[in-house]
């Protein structure tokens, strides 16, 4: 009996690269009476990989994919890695068993690793939610009514708080409010507007501080007054919410900057750092082309890479010292465009399969704000923002959220 699923799944395996094939030869036919053989044949190799990319999902692996399509970088991987196997193995002179079952291999891992993935995303779905939060309150009067209205709906779980941000007091006088205010992060502000009274000169800039990480003379200068940068910002915060413990995360993502996270680590314990934000970002499934190119345009992917790979050196960092971080997270890739179908597939993709302490649940990422968000804003002060929060993407930030 149990030979019976197993025969069953290479029938539907056989008929769905039967059928692959057929198309193949049937578009190389076609065009081949119009084009050369070696612009033919890749064209009909990526209509057979259409076929074979929607029969093995909606088919031979119906049960894993619960009759929905891979998610299409699959499609892009198999195309890619076919083309270049077929176009390497002849010149390397493999034999002609290798040259004919390589790719069909190939294809079935690449399929079935595809199914795994579909199967594991269906259960995650099903499971436990992310953590909806809201970054830069404090930043402006427009910034912090839209966080404050979707605390106050019970739509988000949890909200940053800019201790120099212009409108900083009065939107903790605004959270303490909320009849059950969900809890408050430190959000580290060195990249712009970070000078408290008294506060040292740091160079300001991520890219800056990343380039300062790897200059150990950078790194001996700038140590000292990031430390007292970030110690000022924790007694400010303290000032403003009478919290002892302290949540923290970062304006741009700039606390898992190596020289920062030093720096954050080394008062960890003196200054009860309980939990620090990572940025380790899974790709949602189900979007459209069109939300990859503005990712592309916005430049989502190269923020999306560096801060995969910073989050990939802090993570042990945090372990090693005792302090929690979220498993998984959402809002780098489509930064400042968090709404619609991009906000639903994160959502989505961020689902825990099973139940976790709150600690290190997923978090997703928003910066939600009302019309005219940059009301009161110190324009010259926080400069890199003024644009950011007065676009109508954050309103449908907003928007999105409370539709979730």
């Amino acid at each position: 009996m149990r030979m019976m699923p197993l025969l069953n799944r290479l029938l539907r395996y056989g008929v769905v690269g039967g059928t692959a094939a057929a198309v193949h030869i049937g578009v190389l036919l076609l065009l081949g009476q119009w084009m050369t053989l070696s612009l033919a044949n890749p064209i009909a190799f990526l209509a057979a990989s259409v076929a074979g990319y929607l029969g093995h999902a909606l088919l031979t692996f119906r049960e894993e994919t619960g009759g929905r399509q891979f998610a299409r970088r699959w499609l892009l991987l198999q195309y890619v890695v076919n083309i270049s196997v077929c176009a390497l193995l002849p010149l390397l002179k493999a034999p002609i068993l290798v040259l004919v079952f390589t790719p069909t291999v190939l294809n079935a891992l690449i399929w079935s690793r595809a199914a795994r993935f579909s199967a594991k995303s269906r259960h995650q779905q099903n499971g436990q939610p992310p953590l909806l939060h809201a970054d830069d309150l404090g930043l402006a009067e427009g910034v912090d009514a839209a966080i404050i209205d979707l605390a106050r709906r019970g739509q988000i779980q949890g909200a940053s708080l800019l201790v120099n941000g212009p409108s900083a007091t009065a939107a903790v006088e605004a959270w303490r409010d909320l009849a059950d205010p969900p809890p408050l992060t430190l959000h580290l502000c060195l990249t712009e507007g970070h000078r408290l009274p008294n506060a040292p000169d740091l160079p300001t800039g991520f890219g800056t501080l990343l380039l300062a990480s790897i200059l150990p003379w950078q790194r001996q200068r700038i140590a000292p007054q990031l430390r007292t940068v970030l110690l000022q910002q924790i007694s400010r915060y303290r000032q403003l919410t009478g919290l002892q413990r302290i949540r923290l995360d970062g304006h741009q993502h700039i606390h898992i900057v190596p020289l920062v996270l030093d720096a954050v680590l080394d008062l960890a314990r003196s200054e009860s750092i309980t939990w620090v934000r990572t940025t380790r970002e899974p790709l949602p499934e189900g979007l459209s082309l069109k939300l990859w190119w503005r990712s592309l345009q916005t430049g989502g992917l190269i923020k999306w890479l560096v801060l995969q790979l910073l989050s990939g050196l802090a993570i042990p960092r945090l372990r090693r010292a005792g302090i929690p971080t979220n498993q998984r997270f959402a809002g780098v890739l489509f930064s400042g465009s968090m709404f619609g179908n991009a906000l639903r597939r994160s959502w989505i993709t961020a689902h825990s399969p099973s139940t976790i302490p709150r600690e290190s649940r997923p978090v997703v990422l928003i910066h939600p704000a009302r019309r005219h968000a940059a009301s009161g804003m110190d324009q010259e002060t926080f400069q890199q923002s003024v644009a950011f929060f007065n676009s109508s993407h954050r309103q449908k930030e907003w928007t999105s959220a409370q539709q979730l």
